[in-house]
């Protein structure tokens, strides 16, 4: 599979740029994943996290990117790049079906203020024009409300729950399922 270009130009509203993780964002990765809200809905390890798994997992998403697989960006502050506020991903990207999940996180001071809703709207509305995909899923833990919250802003429609669907602090997690198609993106 060929690799996943980085929107050009960079995704934007009036709020937020989506932009590719930089080395100075370890930093704020750390401080964002050392919150307790992370930690339970977006860290699935045991284990603290730590600089070496921020800066291997940079790593990763560019190798995985390059294999047509991965596309993660930084969620920032539209006035200042170096703010971060999260971060995003198109995953599990099989072009030759037509569909991919979207993911995302937020630092603290971001949530409540409809980050996440205008970051996944924005992927989303690239995704469909310019890979031409025909389903995005995102999916998220049952009790992770405000995920699903976003989900249902963005116009996802809720499939159901796959249980025990993957492996999550140690033990096995049920996953919400929401799906969205061309021409539902609100």
């Amino acid at each position: 599979m060929a690799e996943l270009p980085f929107p050009t130009p960079p995704l934007a509203d009036e709020v937020v740029r989506l932009r590719a993780w930089r080395g100075t964002d370890v930093p704020a990765k750390l401080t964002a994943f050392s919150d307790p809200v992370v930690q339970r809905f977006s860290w699935s390890l045991t284990t603290p996290y730590t600089e070496a798994d921020a800066r291997g997992h940079f790593v990763e998403q560019q190798q995985a990117r390059l294999r047509g697989e991965e596309l993660s960006v930084a969620v920032v502050d539209l006035e200042n790049e170096d703010i971060v506020l999260g971060g995003g991903s198109l995953y599990d990207v099989d072009l030759a079906q037509g569909r991919a999940a979207v993911g995302y996180w937020l630092a603290p001071e971001a949530r409540g203020r409809g980050v996440a809703t205008r970051a996944v709207r924005l992927v989303a509305g690239w995704t469909f024009a310019e890979l031409g995909l025909a389903r995005l899923e995102l999916t998220c833990g049952p009790e992770n409300v405000a995920s699903q919250r976003v989900a249902e802003r963005c116009g996802f429609v809720r499939e159901g729950v796959l249980r025990s669907h993957i492996r999550f602090k140690g033990g096995r997690r049920d996953t919400v399922v929401f799906s969205l198609l061309p021409g539902e993106l609100r």
